[in-house]
């Protein structure tokens, strides 16, 4: 199987006015056409244009997208489309109202109310609330993956325009994913505890969060996360997990070729990946190492 195999099946999958879906179904799903895009722009010079003028189109007034078209509140996809605009080149003015618009979102345990609740009567969750994120959608409490995908997009972005707003946010963003790692490393969906009890960490999660983490000091907690998500892709086979993997562990110098390979096979036949966000960062992974990585940052 070729990568431009799955960059093909994903093309073809295009909606009729541009993006994707996460399925067959006719609504475009922003993860799943921001990641399409990004899979794309390496494959297939220019072939996600009318896509990336459906996504700018989407952008809300206050600078955010939401989850799909249709929807009328901006949520945690504005941090991956500001990754794909940097990605795709485009006009600065979209990107930088999308900063302005993560700037201003805070996990609900930023609220001074919030705070004194997690301070006092609700210890269980062992979090320190004054070390908060980004949530999936505005009002809700910090979530590791939006908090990840939102560093990584705010680091990209102040490469070249630092500011002191954007580099405190980004501060806070990661020490929330420190505070919010599970014992032994990795991370879970949000807490690393729960009722009390240690919460395991996922494949997903926790490869997003070592990619938001990739140029902070190697820490003893990221190595012992880099090891066990290593550990874990070793036996790997659901492709989105493997996927991730890869493009996680690449940025921090470990050997890929073996994962990619393995999932080559997983993706062998591409129309038998049902839901396109799988199969773009399918693509991504295929590419990672011989493509510009979208997820790096520069150290």
């Amino acid at each position: 199987m070729c990568r431009q195999d799955v960059a093909v099946e994903l093309r073809r999958r295009e909606l009729r006015d541009g993006g994707w879906s996460f399925g067959n179904y006719p609504q475009l799903g922003v993860e799943a056409t921001c990641l399409a895009v990004l899979a794309l722009a390496a494959e297939m010079y220019g072939a996600a244009t009318r896509s990336m003028s459906r996504l700018l189109s989407l952008q809300r007034h206050d600078g955010s997208w939401p989850a799909f078209a249709g929807d009328q509140e901006g949520s945690w996809t504005t941090a991956l489309a500001g990754l794909t605009l940097s990605r795709a080149e485009s006009a600065p003015r979209p990107r930088e109202r999308a900063v302005s618009w993560l700037l201003n979102i805070k996990g609900r345990e930023a609220d001074w109310l919030w705070r004194w609740k997690f301070k006092t009567t609700d210890r269980q969750t062992g979090i320190n609330p004054d070390k908060f994120g980004w949530p999936w959608a505005p009002g809700t409490t910090s979530w590791v993956i939006p908090t990840a995908f939102a560093i990584i997009a705010l680091k990209q972005f102040s490469a070249c325009n630092r500011t002191e707003a954007a580099d405190r946010r980004i501060r806070i963003g990661v020490e929330m994913l420190l505070d919010r790692a599970c014992a032994g490393g990795g991370w879970n969906a949000g807490n690393r505890i729960a009722y009390g009890i240690r919460l395991a960490p996922h494949v997903e999660a926790t490869a997003v969060a070592l990619i938001a983490l990739q140029d902070e000091p190697r820490t003893s907690l990221i190595e012992q996360s880099l090891d066990w998500l290593r550990q874990q892709a070793a036996t790997l086979h659901a492709v989105s997990s493997l996927s991730w993997s890869i493009l996680s562990l690449f940025l921090f110098g470990m050997p890929v070729h073996d994962l990619k390979a393995r999932l080559a096979v997983q993706v062998d036949n591409p129309s038998l990946v049902r839901n396109n966000a799988t199969l773009a960062v399918a693509a991504l992974g295929l590419q990672c190492g011989e493509t510009i990585h979208p997820f790096a940052l520069i150290r």
